[in-house]
């Protein structure tokens, strides 16, 4: 057993992402589910009493090793975010839009934001944050928007349901 938890925690350490049990499964034919949820409620537990300076979190469907919140200062200055890295206030905006009313389509969100938005639906997407998450069964076939797991990701959120409520943010 020392042995899959080693595997896991390199595997949780070597990645940028969560990864979920069905991917460490795959990963580690050699062992069950069951047993590696196991695996990672023990490294959980020993990441938290260790005093470390990471901890184990359930992210976006999987499991991710994070820097504690104390040193963030320190790690923001090895990974200096670059400006074209950061979203703008229209991008933010189109980002809640998105999260809040997927799936939508653009001219949903043009509606709602009175601007054209073709092109920050293309940055959000290049930036991996929208994806075209199918097409309105209507004359034309629209094209519908969503989050990515990417979006979850960044903002540090389990799943949709995460996100703070309408009512909660006035």
């Amino acid at each position: 057993m020392d042995k899959i938890k080693g595997a896991v925690e390199a595997l949780l350490f070597a990645s940028d992402e969560p990864v979920t049990i069905t991917k460490l499964h795959d990963i580690i034919p050699d062992t069950t589910s069951q047993a590696i949820k196991g695996v990672i409620k023990d490294l959980k537990q020993e990441y938290e009493a260790s005093g470390r300076a990471f901890v184990l979190e359930e992210i976006a469907e999987g499991y991710q090793l994070l820097t504690k919140p104390e040193y963030k200062e320190w790690v923001e200055k090895l990974h200096k975010t670059k400006m074209d890295e950061r979203l703008s206030s229209a991008a933010l905006e189109t980002l809640a839009i998105i999260a809040y009313k997927q799936p939508i389509k653009r001219v949903d969100i043009e509606s709602i934001r009175g601007v054209q938005s073709g092109q920050l639906i293309r940055a959000l997407m290049e930036k991996g944050l929208v994806k075209m998450s199918g097409r309105e069964d209507v004359p034309g076939a629209p094209i519908l928007y969503g989050t990515t797991k990417r979006f979850l990701d960044v903002f540090n959120l389990r799943s949709l349901e995460d996100l703070p409520k309408p009512e909660e943010l006035k």
